[in-house]
């Protein structure tokens, strides 16, 4: 199965169970796309008809590279793992990874599209204890196998509410880290109302990322970013981010923002972000319901795929500039990328990953927290809901139908569950739109990666 696209000057072929990449001419496009439908002197004809000034005997040569290709398992590849699905995801079953504790279910804005419900997931505001916490460690580590590192994002809610805690948690897993031959890499998500000098600090030198929640424009982020009483939290925010990037050298840190129905224009966003000094940057589309006023249209859908575009046209312009930036979702390497395990299982919430409450309970994925037909055990007792747990197992690119034909199913591995279980009701359903959304930040990272890739060395030639 090949993916033919053009996009900002390139003809672009790809061979999706290869992972192979090609850049090509017109005439190498065209015959590639007509290869497996039409015989071969017939399409020479076609193409020597279409391209007057392209002699048939170099047409020909073209076809015979295109033969080539094939045979050598670069071009029109099968697919051979779907069979082996299932097979390389029981190599890691039962061992966990990753953790989201949610350290603090309870949050100091009340931003209006909240997944959350505030930070309270449709519970009651609480806050994760010290003997929780390390308990949830304890867990991780005992369940982790031979795997070395280990994954823990603080989460909320907001964090930063519980930030004691917080620092505890990470003192007790250094301590006990060595011995049990693990080596811990914490993140630390947080709207950033409480960052001060101690955070900055702690983060620093304890966080091996820092997610900071920023929406862009003023006039947006203000729109849904608020606090109890009504006020915008954008002027009290930026500064503190500001100073946090800049104590970590610009690195490891990424700027999070959420566009909505009221922002499909998403690129003038990451425009401010870029002149507040901000280089490491996301923007996802809302999760909400139907009904919500914050959800992204149909009439959304293309204002929203051409910022894609523009947006991958502008990272090309800075790179021009020598003023990069990174989009969290336009990072790919055409060279190695991920494995084939990777490729096919997703990310592995409910099984390699899951989220801790307050309280001890585990949960496929933060978004699962609160449902209770996604209640997977706790932490004490282990997974004991061993059906959702199965059904998560099984929940690989091959198991949906729809992603069967779909040129992109091993770039994002059948998608999010979450997002596939809000808008469809089960965790093997597709969330369309979403579908719609990365099938074209794929296109456009698969362009930029291949425009740094032929620039590298300053030559601005395509």
């Amino acid at each position: 199965m090949i993916h033919q696209y053009k996009l900002n000057g390139y003809n672009i072929v790809l061979d999706i169970c290869s992972g192979g990449v090609h850049v090509v001419d017109d005439v190498t496009y065209d015959l590639i796309g007509g290869f497996e439908s039409t015989g071969r002197e017939e399409l020479v004809d076609e193409l020597a008809s279409r391209y007057p000034d392209i002699g048939r005997e170099e047409i020909d040569g073209i076809y015979d590279d295109v033969c080539a290709l094939k045979e050598n398992g670069q071009l029109f590849t099968e697919d051979t793992y779907e069979d082996k699905a299932g097979e390389l995801k029981a190599k890691t079953n039962g061992v966990v990874k990753a953790l989201c504790l949610h350290i603090a279910h309870t949050c100091n804005l009340n931003c209006e599209y909240c997944f959350a419900s505030q930070g309270k997931y449709h519970g009651e505001r609480a806050v994760m204890s010290f003997e929780v916490g390390k308990r949830a460690l304890d867990f991780l580590i005992e369940n982790s196998g031979s795997r070395h590192n280990l994954e823990v994002d603080f989460f909320g809610g907001e964090p930063l509410m519980n930030f004691d805690v917080v620092k505890q948690l990470v003192e007790y897993a250094r301590s006990v880290e060595k011995q049990a031959g693990k080596n811990f890499r914490f993140t630390l998500t947080t709207n950033g109302m409480l960052i001060d000098d101690d955070v900055i600090d702690f983060a620093n030198r304890e966080m091996s990322n820092v997610v900071l929640s920023l929406d862009g424009r003023k006039e947006i982020h203000d729109r849904y970013r608020v606090d109890y009483a009504g006020n915008g939290s954008w002027e009290k925010i930026v500064p503190k981010f500001q100073e946090l990037v800049k104590a970590r050298g610009g690195k490891n840190y990424y700027m999070r923002g959420t566009f909505t129905h009221r922002n499909p224009d998403f690129l003038e966003d990451i425009k401010t972000m870029l002149d507040l000094g901000f280089t490491e940057l996301s923007m996802e589309p809302v999760v909400c319901g139907e009904n919500d006023p914050a959800r992204l249209t149909e009439e959304d859908l293309p204002i929203v795929l051409k910022q894609y575009e523009d947006l991958a046209k502008l990272m090309i312009e800075r790179d021009r500039e020598g003023k990069p930036f990174t989009f969290y979702h336009y990072m790919i390497d055409l060279k190695g990328g991920p494995c084939i395990y990777k490729r096919i299982s997703g990310c592995g919430s409910g099984t390699e990953y899951m989220a801790v409450t307050p309280w001890g309970d585990l949960y496929p994925c933060h978004q699962f927290v609160g449902d209770e037909k996604f209640l997977l055990g706790n932490i004490w007792d282990g997974v004991k809901n061993t059906a959702v747990r199965e059904d998560f197992f099984n929940c690989n690119v091959y198991a949906r139908e729809e992603c069967k034909d779909c040129w992109a199913r091993l770039y994002c591995s059948g998608g999010c569950a979450a997002n596939a279980y809000h808008a469809t009701g089960s965790v093997r359903g597709v969330y369309k739109y979403g579908c719609e959304l990365f099938k074209k930040r794929m296109e456009c990272a698969i362009m930029v990666a291949i425009d740094r890739e032929f620039n590298q060395d300053g030559n601005t030639d395509k």
